[in-house]
């Protein structure tokens, strides 16, 4: 398996550990060539291995570096929220309690990081020991230069300073009180006045994004070089935890980043992916596609990352198809405009349609979109809406292959509609899009609703859910293990319906109101009434151009 290792090509420099490194262990709760293929992961392990004070060795699922035998830190990247499973089969190996509260002063700290556990950790709380919230290039050096300060002390020493540096989050250090067992919760507080209130999520500022450390033929984008052109999104899609989480957009300089970091690339793969949620709306796109189009670059691979609808013009199309690129990725949500208003996306229908027709005239093959059923707000007729769009792009644009992907809508924390529960009526409507859509030669690709209402679970779940996914991992991978794991524990935390479809009171404490992230909660009610305004036929706006506030009203749900 070692075999994995040797091909990798390293674009960076790793440091030669001192004499007294701390022994680390850095790990990614999936295979090698679906870590490998994270630039998340790819860029805190650089930041680990370039460190002489650290000794640092990988471990995946299915291979491992040589790993030390008494490791102090044990890191994992958590970007997927059913790999927690696999974390606990890698703290079982390593013959660690999978609960921080069993961990002795012989036991490695447990961090860890990425989207999943900066949104809510709550769920995970009780298997780490320490939670690292927002972006690596911030909190991660941050977190090693202090546990080198308590690094000889007992564990409960170590924990209670690492508690105090911004951005580190201790949940062993905070009580969690519900207001009844099965209801909402109350408050979470720290134990003692000398760990803070709220955990601030850490932001990078910088303009410096983020490039691969490590090309390989093993990942599962074979020899792919990314390169981040922009972080979070201007958008602001009322849904989207990438968008709001991320706060603010933020993109690299063409001229002084991005095309020397391309350059850096490419004198080692000929494959080039552009990552970021809305590439196409950096401002200086046009430069970078300039630059990719010089002769030197004629056989680069470029692939793009889900690229903003009105930007499909055929500048971008013919360039995609020059470097190999035979599809393109939009996000639509929905065809119908109202829809698309209540969440925020700024979109018309004609731009849909011109994308397509730039899309084969630029000489793509295919094109998928991105939609959604069980949008707050949506009615029936819209997803018919949404259907006759889709037959009229196969028109307007016809012999390009059309391909629509459709999730259930997922209450995620930090967003407008964090309050809002899954529609009981979505995985219907996903069955409705496919009745209308794939008799017609359109490939209809729905995400399983079972996974969103796993999801939905996790995304809005507390400190109760510990024994339930410890339960249904024991009953395997299916809704089915979480419906059976909440039977057997009934009555020791709210039922399922409470976490996954019920719509929350605005003025309940959130499992996560400990933890700030970009926005506060005052904003994100603003743009949740802004929803209900055009949800139930409102103007978007009042005078002065300010949504409108109400007291308790939710886009309705038909």
């Amino acid at each position: 398996m070692t075999a994995l290792f040797d091909a990798e090509r390293l674009l960076f420099e790793p440091a030669i550990p001192k004499d007294e490194a701390i022994p680390t262990i850095f790990a990614f709760p999936n295979e090698y060539s679906i870590g490998i293929t994270s630039l998340g992961y790819q860029i805190i392990w650089a930041m680990l291995a370039q460190r002489s004070d650290l000794a640092v060795s990988r471990l995946f699922m299915d291979v491992q570096e040589s790993l030390p035998p008494a490791a102090q830190l044990l890191g994992f990247s958590m970007s997927w929220e059913l790999d927690y499973a696999n974390i606990l089969t890698v703290l079982e190996s390593l013959d660690i309690p999978v609960l921080a509260s069993e961990r002795g002063n012989e036991h490695p700290l447990v961090f860890g990081g990425g989207p999943v556990l900066t949104a809510n950790p709550e769920p995970f709380a009780a298997f780490f020991d320490v939670v690292l919230l927002g972006d690596g290039e911030v909190v991660l050096d941050a977190f090693i230069d202090a546990y080198q300060q308590v690094r000889g002390c007992d564990r409960a020493t170590q924990l209670k300073h690492l508690a105090t540096v911004p951005g580190i989050y201790v949940p062993l250090l905070y009580e969690v009180t519900y207001q009844d067992i099965t209801g909402p919760l109350a408050s979470v507080q720290p134990v003692n006045a000398d760990i803070p209130a709220i955990v601030e999520k850490q932001t990078y500022r910088g303009n410096t994004l983020s490039a691969s450390s490590v090309v390989t033929e093993k990942a599962a984008w074979e020899n792919i070089y990314m390169v981040e052109v922009v972080r979070s999104c201007p958008e602001m899609c009322r849904f989207c935890l990438a968008s709001y989480l991320t706060l603010p957009f933020r993109t690299a300089p063409v001229a002084g980043g991005l095309i020397p970091a391309v350059e850096k690339g490419m004198a080692v793969t000929e494959r080039l992916g552009l990552l970021g949620a809305s590439v196409t709306q950096h401002p200086e796109f046009d430069e970078l596609l300039d630059y990719i189009n010089q002769p030197q670059f004629d056989d680069v691979r470029l692939s793009l990352a889900s690229v903003r609808t009105n930007t499909v013009n055929p500048k971008l199309t013919e360039t995609l198809t020059r470097h190999g690129t035979k599809s393109i990725t939009i996000a639509i949500e929905s065809g119908s405009e109202r829809v698309r208003q209540i969440v925020n996306k700024k979109l018309e229908t004609d731009d849909i349609i011109a994308a397509a027709i730039n899309a084969k005239a630029g000489g793509l093959s295919a094109m998928k979109l991105y939609g959604m059923a069980g949008i707050p707000g949506e009615a029936p007729e819209d997803l018919e809406i949404t259907a006759d769009l889709m037959l009229t792009l196969k028109k307007a644009a016809p012999g390009l292959r059309l391909t629509l992907g459709c999730s259930t809508f997922v209450p995620k924390a930090h967003t407008p509609f964090q309050w809002l529960g899954v529609n009981r009526q979505a995985e219907k409507r996903l069955k409705l899009l496919q009745k209308r859509l794939r008799p017609k030669g359109i490939d209809f690709r729905p995400e399983s609703y079972n996974w969103s209402i796993i999801q939905a679970l996790i995304s809005r779940g507390d400190r109760r859910l510990t024994p339930l996914l410890l339960q249904a991992r024991e009953f395997g991978d299916s809704l089915g293990s979480y419906k059976r794991a909440f039977k057997e524990l009934k009555g020791q935390l709210p039922p399922l319906e409470f976490y996954v479809h019920d719509d929350w009171d605005r003025n309940q404490p959130l499992p996560w109101d400990h933890i700030h992230g970009p926005l506060p909660k005052q904003t994100l009610l603003k743009h949740l009434d802004t929803a209900t305004d055009i949800a139930e036929g409102g103007s978007q706006e009042s005078e002065g151009g300010h949504p409108r506030r109400h007291r308790s009203r939710h886009p309705k749900r038909h």
